[in-house]
Formats: structure tokens, sequence, C-alpha cells
């Protein structure tokens, strides 16, 4: 199992930046696919980006391709998302999600997910 905790959401004004954290714990960290996911209220989760478990595939959305960057640390065992030319729709809970990684692939759906943390919310202004 994996222990996923989230961290770096915070209120920024539209045009800034912001990048998460994920830390993990328990298993070999790279022995893990991982995304990032976000649900705004009253709107289902929706996938922003996945990474394979040794970082050589990345995937994104097209809403945030250009925009985001998802990285990944095994010797540190986090994940990152570095966040720039934040928008309004942009805001949303964003979700680190984790599960065992097959042939170094990347999962675009949350039912993929077996291990999910607890959220950070990231709020942008207009």
């Amino acid at each position: 199992q994996v222990q996923l905790v989230e961290s770096g959401g915070g209120l920024v004004q539209a045009g800034g930046s912001l990048r998460l954290s994920c830390a993990a714990s328990g298993r070999t960290f790279s022995s893990y696919a991982t995304g990032w996911f976000r649900q705004a209220p009253r709107k289902e989760r929706e996938f922003v980006a996945a990474i394979s478990g040794s970082g050589g595939r990345i995937g994104y959305a097209d809403s945030v391709k250009g925009r985001f960057t998802i990285s990944r640390d095994n010797t540190k065992n986090t994940l990152f998302l570095q966040m720039n030319s934040l928008k309004p729709e942009d805001t949303a809970a964003y979700y680190c999600a984790a599960r065992e990684n097959y042939y170094n692939s990347i999962y675009y759906s949350s039912p993929e997910y077996s291990y999910w943390g607890r959220g950070t919310q990231v709020t942008v202004s207009s």
C-alpha cells in the first residue's frame, strides 16, 4: 500500500502560479503510476495529468496542456504539479492518486487508481 498527502494549494490571482506536492509513504514509489485529478463544487472529478512510475511517460488533459507540468522525484517519494498561467476555472480541490505500475503505463480515469490523497484546495481569483 501507499499513503498520499498533498500540499501546496492556496489562493492565487489569475495568471499566477502554484506548485503542488504529493508526499508518498509505503512501498517503493517507483512501483506506482501516479496522477493528479481535480474536482470543483457540483462537478465530477476530472483528470488533470498522469506520469508513469519511471517518469518516462506523461499525459495531460487538454485544458491544462502547456500550462501545467507533472513530475516526480522517486528518490524523495514525491509527486509534483507545477501550475502556471492559472485561470479561475482551475479552481478546485486537487487530488493525487496512485496505482501499481504495469509496463510503465499512464492512466487517465479515476477508477483505475487505487490510492488517493485527501486533496488540497486551489482557488484562483479573477
